[in-house]
């Protein structure tokens, strides 16, 4: 038996009926699912979580344009690198795959798990996309615990940017 192609779920494609679509000023969009709020972030960026009743993070979405030197070739090890440097500890890189295809373009992905620095854990996916108008990183994250029932929602939020 083959193993599945690392984000092999990746099907560009509309938000679904009903989602939230709020773009980002370098016209990037995020696209979150109904029952989901948008959250504050950075300026020139856009948020979307999911929480649970006690506040807690029960799934999150960002949209970012690109900081710096982030490139398609390298973008698993630029990523984990970058998670370490804001204080994640732990970082371990499942996944990584580029030359993938997205709405309006085409980029690399990688999936990694963290411990923030308040003690959290966190699986999440991390993508660097070169689109026609800008290169943006969306990342979807989620408890480990909360993995299995959220990715669904967080790969196909990914699907949708544009």
């Amino acid at each position: 038996m083959r193993a599945a192609q690392p984000f092999g779920w990746l099907r560009p494609a509309a938000a679904g009926a009903g989602w939230h679509v709020t773009r980002i000023p370098d016209g990037g969009t995020l696209a979150y699912p109904v029952g989901w709020r948008a959250i504050p972030g950075d300026a020139g960026t856009a948020s979307a979580a999911l929480r649970a009743s006690d506040g807690r993070y029960l799934a999150y979405l960002n949209i970012t344009p690109r900081q710096g030197d982030e490139r398609e070739q390298d973008w698993g090890s630029f990523r984990a690198r970058h998670n370490s440097a804001e204080g994640d500890t732990d970082v371990r890189v499942s996944a990584f795959a580029r030359g993938l295809s997205f709405r309006d373009g085409h980029g690399a992905c990688v999936q990694d798990s963290y411990t923030t620095a308040v003690g959290v854990r966190y699986t999440e996916i991390a993508c660097l996309v070169q689109g026609m108008r800008a290169a943006d990183v969306i990342v979807g994250a989620a408890p480990p615990q909360q993995w299995s029932r959220e990715a669904p929602s967080i790969e196909r939020a990914i699907s949708a940017m544009s």
